[in-house]
């Protein structure tokens, strides 16, 4: 299988990353791992995952999607094989946090969750403007020279500040973002490709998206109001896309779907391999059929109609 580079840093990945936060949430333990044998036997390398997943849920405190990944790890012995990406800076009690001793604390706490000795992929997860940006860069200098952590990623973060943390780099010999997180998928274009394309495209960052099927949207599964009662988490989502626009891009994915054999979000995911910058979108499962469904469609090969069918659609 193809595997992309991340961003400078030499982390190659498979074009999906599995999304963790469904890891203590709507997967147990054994449906976790079963899930992960079915992801990683096929060739499919990239988890994603944050110390607060999932911190939602009632009796939850956060770090039990990564609990779980460093069980599964460990029970397999495949460590050296998986590219694991996990998130600070997220609110687990003390609000968002990005400050060294913060940032440094927590990877602690993630290591040992992850029973790992270093992460792959460390990122910024919601990011705190009274923080320099240099001083949450050096952080990650301090655990990258520690050997806990290989490369680092952002999320959560303005334009301005992600273009300052580049300079800061540059300019202070401090490790550099080499990939960025942001919200991205064929319904939500406009924020990523106006304020993020180009930096991204241009200081060579790899995109990792999450929400890359729009909240469950662009699958097909909610074409109706009443197909939003179907699920109460995703439901009041979905109705926010459910307008003339939507439903353009619905038709025009099931018309790609039935040319390619594929499924509407087989199609939205091989799309989104088809822009400049994107590595790997992140996407969950919590059975075997929808895990399927999403590393099919990421080895679909768009031609150059169907993208400027589905491009015209979503504009």
């Amino acid at each position: 299988m193809e595997k992309r580079k991340l961003g400078q840093s030499g982390l190659l990945v498979a074009p999906l990353a599995f999304g963790g936060n469904v890891f203590g949430w709507s997967a147990n333990e054994s449906t976790s791992f079963s899930l992960l044998d079915e992801f990683t036997a096929t060739g499919f390398n990239l988890i994603d995952t944050a110390d607060v997943y999932p911190r939602w849920v009632p009796g939850n405190s956060g770090g039990e999607s990564e609990t779980i990944i460093g069980k599964w790890m460990r029970d397999r012995g495949n460590r050296d094989k998986i590219i694991v990406a996990t998130k600070a800076g997220g609110d687990m009690g003390e609000g968002k946090n990005v400050s060294k001793a913060y940032i440094l604390k927590a990877a602690e706490a993630s290591l040992k969750r992850l029973q790992t000795d270093y992460i792959d992929l460390y990122q910024t997860h919601f990011d705190n403007e009274a923080t320099p940006v240099e001083e949450t860069l050096a952080a990650y200098d301090t655990l990258i020279k520690a050997g806990k952590v290989r490369a680092i990623g952002a999320s959560n973060m303005s334009a301005a500040r992600l273009l300052a943390s580049l300079e800061a780099s540059k300019q202070n010999g401090l490790p550099r973002y080499e990939t960025f997180q942001p919200e991205y998928n064929l319904y939500d274009r406009e924020n990523y490709e106006r304020q993020y394309a180009k930096i991204c495209e241009e200081h060579h960052l790899s995109v990792i998206n999450y929400y890359s099927l729009a909240s469950g949207f662009l699958t097909g599964k909610y074409r109706t109001a009443a197909d939003t009662g179907k699920s109460a988490a995703r439901g009041q989502k979905a109705l926010s896309y459910l307008n003339e626009r939507g439903l353009r891009i619905l038709a025009a994915l099931d018309q790609v779907a039935a040319q390619y054999h594929s499924t509407p979000a087989g199609v939205a995911l091989a799309w989104l391999l088809t822009r400049p910058a994107v590595a790997a979108p992140i996407a969950s499962a919590t059975s075997k059929e929808q895990l399927h469904e999403l590393m099919n469609g990421v080895q679909l090969q768009l031609d150059t109609a169907a993208v400027a069918l589905l491009n015209k659609a979503s504009a």
